[in-house]
């Protein structure tokens, strides 16, 4: 499957002390709110009945998990106008938004490429096309500097046609003409879709195309007549987390009650559901059929579909698969893991290749030890996105959160074995494809048959360059440079590390003005999420600088555990039991930016959003004497809930499982909604979620809101109506959001 293109799809402090950059002597300096808590009366919302029916009991906001209930809704808009009178009636909020929109819907922006066909797709929004038009070119065109665009499909004018709020969640076309293409369709930017069958050759839907009612599918082509589709079946065919377990056959003309089953899970089974993968060459034939059996988040089984039956692949648990090539099956591994006890033990992070048959049979394949390993990584580097192509594998590293790019060529050597002289072996030759210091890469779409693949390149204070490079030919070639969105001649960008907890050194990047004096008075944005092994490394957000640096702000991501920076090892050491790590990791950091005097609590707020709004409302009950401010958006709060709200359960393998005892007390230990106190004094905090959020249920965002009121302390609460949980509906209703939050900030930091 080729993806055109997928607008931002992921996703998910009491007991424990923690540490301060570290004592005279060297050692981590114990600090937190531990000693002072564990004095303290417990929380008056904290249930002394653990079980998912004593929680249930104590949470006095259950009315707000309904979505769309009159009392939820009600309580929505009476924060909503409370909230918009704060933030749209400062000063700021006017030319905040108008500079946000020319951002946003900027007409010199880099359109998006995808290969399609001959030619090049994107998918654009702008000011006179909010929800967007499906468009294409050829690459020479689009190589010049005013390419001639095809409107394929317009969005705004379909929606207006269906009176629906439809928005754009990406196209699978059949590879090798791409003409035939899988329309995904969200009502108002919710996960879920309608799928819906284009023709890009006649610009029109399919008469007799395929049509796939509202869900969260899992398709593939598998021929022109015939998809691979895991969704909803009907009774009993989905998880508890509302993800699809059984993958069916479904041919052109046949509804879903007649698709044919070919694999199937169990109903018990976590993560995000079952996904059938169809890995094709450059011409398009078919190389492998894959299928992904979630266990947990993060734990899953690979099966092979040979002769239409499902074998059960050798594979670790902890497994992503890359791609296919000459036979051979490209996936990393999350942790250590060895075929069999005869060979090689691989290190978690390592890309690797094996020989399908091997995985499926021993006796049919034969590998010599070593000759697996395309890349192990070294200390404090990771592998990060992987391009699988014709005769050569792309991939993006990271050295410290820096980037490289990187290229794999196959070669083979003798392999010196007694009594099979003619046997030789795989070898993987590491070239690297130059690219500046300093920076984030991005692979974008490849075209396998041609060899060719775009990748960007952007840092903190520079912006995005868009590249192809033609691996065949060993040549790259700028194509697109955006322009500066704001002044960066007054910053710069420095990296520090601070000493957690249990004394690990966590990096954070740091974004000032040049001039700084450091007497702790900067505003200063502490911008983390930590969770799911997703790295945060430098990237250029254009709205950030313009509303915030260039107005004298300081910016810090913090590269804490939980994320991939540092490969699975870096991820793994924060879940579930070890939590709190993470949390202590976040507050370590803004404690190393006060003692270096860049700012001071006064002057901190911090960001996050989705699993990130775990870390901030964690951080805001355990420390609130750090910080001045807090936007919380799109939040995971209640977590002795969230496996109750869809699509929570989902994320088990990550935070654990409230209704095992054990894992519940743990939990309990963090979870910022029954830690609220009525005499502790937070600062006013800005929560915001989305009401068509189908991924992060907007109830953990409302019953903190709620709970903060009922308490008696100050905060805001906005609830925006549309546009899901990857806010992408609308780069102008974007552009009002981005406005609340720095006018929010402002007005706790600044003034």
């Amino acid at each position: 499957m080729r993806i055109l293109l997928i607008t931002a799809s992921a996703l998910a402090l009491t007991a424990c002390a923690s540490a301060a950059p570290g004592s005279a002597d060297g050692e981590p300096v114990k600090w937190g709110p531990a000693a002072r808590i564990a004095r303290a009366a417990p929380p008056p919302h904290m249930p002394a009945d653990l079980s998912p029916a004593g929680v249930r009991a104590a949470d006095d906001h259950l009315a707000l998990e309904e979505v769309e209930g009159a009392e939820a809704m009600a309580f929505v808009a009476a924060e909503n106008e409370r909230s918009l009178a704060a933030l749209t009636g400062d000063r700021r909020y006017e030319p905040f938004r108008q500079q946000a929109e020319a951002i946003l819907t900027a007409t010199d922006r880099i359109p998006g490429p995808s290969f399609l066909g001959e030619g090049i797709g994107n998918f654009w929004q702008d000011a006179a096309n909010p929800k967007g038009v499906w468009r294409r070119t050829t690459l020479e065109s689009y190589r010049s500097a005013t390419p001639r665009w095809e409107t394929m499909l317009d969005i705004d004018a379909l929606s207006r046609a269906e009176g629906k709020d439809w928005v754009w969640k990406g196209a699978d076309c059949l590879a090798p003409d791409e003409t035939r293409c899988l329309v995904s369709l969200s009502d108002g930017g919710k996960d879920a879709v309608v799928v819906r069958e284009f023709d890009t050759s006649t610009g029109l839907w399919v008469e007799d195309g395929f049509i796939l009612p509202e869900g969260k599918h899992r398709l593939e082509w598998l021929d022109r007549d015939t998809l691979l589709v895991a969704t909803d079946f009907g009774p009993n065919t989905l998880t508890e987390s509302g993800y699809p377990f059984i993958v069916k056959s479904l041919k052109r003309g046949q509804t879903l009650a007649q698709a044919t089953e070919v694999y199937r899970g169990d109903i018990g089974d976590g993560g995000y559901g079952v996904s059938p993968s169809v890995y094709r060459d450059g011409a398009g034939a078919v190389q492998a059929v894959l299928i992904s059996r979630p266990l947990d988040t993060f734990r899953g089984e690979t099966w092979e579909l040979v002769d239409g039956q499902p074998v059960k692949l050798r594979l670790p648990e902890r497994v992503n698969v890359r791609g296919v090539t000459g036979g051979l099956l490209i996936f990393s591994i999350d942790e250590d893991w060895r075929l069999f006890p005869d060979r090689p033990m691989h290190k978690a992070g390592s890309l690797l290749a094996y020989r399908l048959p091997e995985l499926g049979d021993r006796t049919d394949a034969f590998l010599i030890d070593g000759t697996a390993t395309v890349f192990e990584p070294g200390d404090r580097q990771s592998l990060e996105e992987v391009a699988v192509l014709e005769d050569r594998i792309v991939a993006t590293l990271y050295d410290n959160v820096r980037g490289r790019l990187v290229q794999f060529v196959p070669g083979e050597r003798p392999a010196n074995v007694p009594n099979r002289p003619r046997l030789t072996i795989k070898t993987w030759d590491q070239s690297a494809i130059p690219i500046p210091d300093n920076v984030a890469v991005h692979l974008g779409d490849r075209s396998r048959s041609s060899g060719r693949i775009f990748y960007s390149v952007d840092g903190f204070l520079t912006p995005s360059t868009l590249s192809l490079a033609d691996t065949r030919a060993g040549t790259t070639a700028v194509l697109r440079q955006a322009p500066a969105r704001f002044d960066a001649s007054t910053h710069v960008v420095e990296q520090f590390e601070a000493t957690s907890s249990d004394g690990t050194k966590i990096p954070y990047f740091v974004v000032r003005p040049k001039d700084l004096v450091m007497d702790g008075r900067a505003p200063t944005i502490i911008y983390g999420y930590g969770g799911f092994q997703v790295s945060k490394p430098p990237i250029y957000i254009p709205e950030m600088g313009k509303l915030w640096l260039e107005n004298g702000g300081v910016y810090v991501n913090a590269n804490i555990r939980g994320g991939g920076e540092f490969g699975p090892a870096w991820h793994q050491a924060v879940l579930k039991e070890n939590r709190q790590l993470a949390f202590d990791d976040y507050a370590a950091v803004a404690r190393d930016l006060q003692a270096r005097g860049v700012t001071s609590p006064r002057r901190t707020g911090i960001y996050g959003r989705s699993n990130g709004g775990v870390l901030t409302s964690v951080a805001m009950t355990q420390h609130p004497e750090l910080i001045n401010a807090a936007v919380i958006e799109s939040p995971l709060i209640d977590m002795l809930r969230y496996h109750e709200l869809p699509a929570g359960a989902s994320w088990i393998g990550e935070y654990g499982d409230p209704r095992i005892p054990e894992e519940a007390a743990y939990i309990a230990r963090y979870s910022a909604y029954q830690h609220l106190r009525p005499d502790t004094e937070y600062p006013r905090v800005y929560i915001t979620t989305n009401t068509r959020d189908d991924r992060v249920h907007p109830g953990h965002a409302r019953k903190f809101a709620a709970r903060l009121a009922g308490q008696g302390h100050d905060h805001l609460y906005y609830e925006e109506t549309s546009g899901g949980h990857s806010n992408d509906a609308d780069p102008v209703a974007n552009a009002r959001r981005w406005a609340r939050h720095y006018v929010y900030l402002a007005q706790q930091l600044m003034d």
